[in-house]
């Protein structure tokens, strides 16, 4: 996958950038006129071949008796899947047909920066009536996507699915195929949305704890969150019912099936492209095997159910022996709504859907309380048999990290390292941070059956080149959620500047990521796969976007192969926007 850039530079690729923008338009269909009352169609056509158009226009989009605004390409949403092949070429037109920028990122793809479609970072953006070119000759296999990196566009149904057919024999032997690419659809505008967090953070929230909630809580926990102004059912910043809840541009009215035959191993090809959502996974009765994570085939993995963050993408084998219709689920994970559909061998034949499961609720390890969990890396574990209990309260809380006022030290921004900014941008910070890469997800650590976690995941090859890191260097994740502020060591985007993280040309550098917020992050790093710390050692699985849990800390090594300018950023979207992202510059060769 690594590619070559002896003979470049960062000038001259940026110098072929204005005239890729500048192309002359083509022929434009009648449906991509940009106009607001043209329907938008519901599903995934599929594109291929040597050129490839891509119109981005508005639409109306309904979904449950409900409708709005969108963005559709080519005029579906989601838009269309774009099918390559590894080492094919093609030519990827992108027609802007909206009255403002767009763009398009091409997620977890190898390619070189300028046509990565990060506007302010690595092009210029697409001007309202513009045109931009991609040539594309894919480096890799397996199932990514695509999406605007403009505004809150990918909010509105700017998003698809991508799949690259490998070269040679699949390593993964299926029989047929479904993309399931989990999004969100609301009426409210994303602006509209990213305004009402602004002034109240958890103003989407319809989970909110009480006296006689039936939760499993202590009246010492409940007094212990209110002190903290915290609540243990803050999971997620937006939610059901603002959001429906979409598999393939369909809601869970629309009955989608999706066919098989007895017998037959059927790929599910799991793309979580939604704005905010994080997605638990099942399909009761039938056991789903991982093979693929990230696009990256991984040793097969057999669980009952998995957690997806935004953003990753998930590729799982399941083989029905008998006819009939299982139920595929994915259920948002604080349990507010799910996204349907039935896998069945007879049309028309739908399947039965569970009721929602019981809303879970934060703990005190979530706020990075040093409390241990099984899903706690060994050595974290050791740690904890040799602590002092001598302060532990009756539920096993350090009652030290009290003071006289019931406050917890998280909230004493004075532990964060000295190379993070304090200040308003930051309203707490995690005590004693744990790597909780075997952690499954909120909700999920106490059901019967087997969940996937991170340290399950191996590569399907060994590295035998894999190098020690050349250096470390530790991140955190902050965020003040009363004001919805997020960043990077205290400093949002807007505030970095020219001060990107600098890399030097095929460095090996591991990053630790600690997550100072009560709230999971899936972090992503564009142009570049990183292989996650799980314990696996040359078997390490290599992600374009890990989740980091809240109060708690993931590390990833990564080797700086891929010269230029590439975002690096949480892809909860409004976290995003609001300034959880950083600029990652990577030297080229000749620079180095």
């Amino acid at each position: 996958m690594k590619n070559s850039y002896d003979s470049l530079s960062r000038r001259n690729v940026i110098s072929s950038m204005a005239a890729l923008a500048g192309a002359a338009s083509l022929p434009v269909p009648a449906w991509a006129k940009g106009q607001l009352t043209a329907p938008v169609r519901q599903g995934i056509d599929e594109v291929s071949g040597a050129k490839i158009d891509l119109h981005i226009g508005k639409g109306q989009f309904t979904s449950g008796g409900r409708s709005g605004h969108a963005i559709a390409v080519n005029g579906t949403i989601p838009g269309p899947l774009i099918r390559l092949k590894e080492g094919q070429k093609t030519l990827l037109n992108i027609h802007n047909m909206l009255d403002e920028e767009s763009s398009i990122h091409w997620h977890g793809l190898l390619l070189p920066f300028q046509f990565d479609g990060v506007p302010g970072i690595s092009f210029p953006g697409i001007k309202p009536g513009d045109h931009f070119q991609v040539p594309l000759t894919p480096r890799q296999s397996g199932t990514y996507w695509w999406h605007s990196h403009s505004g809150l566009q990918e909010q509105m149904g700017h998003y698809g699915p991508i799949i690259i057919d490998p070269a040679g024999r699949d390593p993964v032997q299926y029989d047929r195929e479904h993309v399931i690419l989990l999004s969100e659809f609301t009426p409210m505008h994303p602006h509209g949305i990213m305004k009402k967090l602004k002034v109240s953070e958890g103003y989407f929230s319809e989970q909110k704890t009480s006296a006689t909630d039936d939760y499993d809580m202590s009246m010492a926990d409940r007094l212990m969150w209110g002190k903290m102004r915290m609540m243990p059912t803050d999971i997620a910043d937006v939610s059901a019912p603002t959001y429906t809840y979409l598999i393939n541009g369909h809601g869970p009215d629309d009955g989608m099936e999706l066919p098989f035959r007895p017998g037959e191993r059927v790929r599910l090809r799991i793309i979580n492209g939604s704005a905010m959502t994080f997605f638990n996974i099942r399909l009761p009765g039938l056991p789903m095997t991982v093979v693929q994570a990230d696009g990256q085939n991984v040793q097969p993995v057999e669980v009952d159910e998995l957690q997806i963050g935004v953003a990753e993408t998930y590729d799982v084998i399941v083989t029905p022996q008998t006819h009939g219709s299982f139920a595929l689920i994915a259920e948002s994970k604080d349990r507010s709504g799910m996204a349907q559909a039935s896998l069945t061998s007879r049309a028309g034949r739908k399947a039965m859907f569970p009721a929602l499961r019981k809303p879970p609720v934060l703990s005190m390890t979530d706020m990075g309380h040093g409390d241990m969990d099984e899903g706690s890396m060994e050595e974290g574990s050791k740690n904890h048999a040799q602590m002092d209990h001598s302060n532990m309260g009756h539920d096993g809380h350090d009652m030290s990290a009290m003071d006289g006022t019931g406050g917890m030290n998280m909230r004493d921004t004075s532990l964060l390292p000295t190379d993070v900014k304090s200040g308003p941008g930051i309203d707490m910070v995690a005590m004693n941070p744990q790597d909780r890469t075997g952690y499954p997800g909120l909700g999920l650590d106490d059901v019967p059956h087997r969940v996937l976690n991170y340290r399950m995941l191996k590569s399907l090859h060994m590295d035998h080149e894999k190098r020690e890191p050349d250096r470390t260097m530790e991140l955190h994740l902050t965020g003040n959620m009363e004001r919805y502020m997020w960043s990077f060591d205290g400093k949002k985007f807007s505030a970095v500047g020219d001060a990107p993280i600098r890399f030097g040309y095929d460095e090996r550098v591991r990053v630790k990521l600690v997550n100072d917020t009560m709230m999971a992050h899936p972090i992503h790093l564009h142009g570049m796969f990183f292989e996650v710390v799980n314990g696996q050692g040359h078997y390490q699985p290599k992600k374009h976007t890990l989740t980091v849990q809240p109060g708690s800390s993931a590390t990833f090594d990564v080797t700086t192969d891929e010269p230029g300018d590439w975002a690096f950023h949480c892809h909860l979207l409004y976290h995003m926007h609001a300034g959880m992202m950083q600029t990652v510059s990577v030297a080229f060769p000749k620079d180095a």
